[in-house]
């Protein structure tokens, strides 16, 4: 399968219903995986949410309908699946940046927000080798931050750095990072967390629960190579396998110089 050709299906299911209700059933069948996988591969090539992009078209559509005719405010925010005329202008004015009811006077500040198209012919990429493993709950401790899926990629290792200076001369190398997508079905929003696993009473306690992983060894513990695999195993490797991902935190084991990301998996 081309991960690319059915994204751009999903991108043409989403522009030809922006004035129905989307369903993200339709979309995860598109591209043959459950919802959450499907979410998560969007907004990883996208850089921005599932949720956020549909949500962006249909304000940039909606700007376009209140300069270009005479219908009412309520009526376009119904026509888009606003429930009410408040809760688009809320949005709109966030979007825009003016209010919808004067957008006649002032059309030049309307923003676009274009449909994502992508390029279906990608490079070929060496296999990716794998293994299964079933793991009991685990429990860490450690410290996190607030960032994006768009930022993780510099915010994480900066925040590594930062941890280990902190922590490491007390306790030792820091040997988990893992990575909460908290509000997946809302926004791009996520967490990245440093960890031991062991008990540290400065040190905040996060319980993974008990699940089967995927887990790909990565030669390495620098940031820009495990990135590079991660990224690959989304694009790459996740579409075309039968695997079908759980809504648990992303984790990265550090142990004799090398990384294992481990990623959580149906039964």
């Amino acid at each position: 399968m081309n991960i690319y050709t059915e994204l751009n299906k999903v991108i043409e299911y989403i522009e030809n219903n922006l004035e129905e209700n989307i369903e993200y059933q339709e979309l995860s069948k598109i591209l043959g995986v459950n919802e959450y996988t499907m979410q998560r591969l969007f907004s990883l090539l996208c850089n921005v949410s599932l949720a956020e992009y549909i949500r962006n078209r249909r304000l940039s559509n909606a700007g376009f309908d209140l300069q270009n005719s005479n219908n009412k405010i309520i009526d376009i925010a119904v026509k888009y699946q606003y429930e009410s005329a408040t809760a688009f202008s809320r949005a709109f004015e966030k979007f825009h940046g003016i209010k919808p009811s004067i957008v006649k006077e002032n059309p030049e500040k309307l923003k676009i927000f274009t449909k994502i198209v992508f390029q279906e012919i990608q490079p070929a990429q060496n296999s990716i080798e794998y293994s299964i493993i079933a793991r009991d709950e685990l429990v860490l401790y450690g410290k996190g931050i607030k960032t994006t899926e768009s930022q993780i990629g510099k915010d994480a290792p900066i925040f590594f750095q930062k941890f280990r200076k902190k922590y490491c001369e007390k306790y030792d190398e820091p040997n988990y990072g893992m990575t909460i997508y908290e509000k997946r079905f809302e926004s791009n929003q996520l967490e990245y967390w440093v960890s031991y696993d062991r008990k540290i009473e400065e040190l905040e306690k996060n319980v993974i629960p008990k699940s089967k992983w995927l887990v790909l060894k990565i030669p390495s513990q620098e940031a820009k190579d495990i990135q590079e695999i991660t990224c690959r195993f989304y694009v790459d490797f996740l579409p075309s396998s039968k695997y079908k991902l759980k809504d648990i935190p992303e984790l990265e084991y550090y142990h004799d110089d090398i990384t294992e990301l481990l990623v959580a998996i149906e039964d």
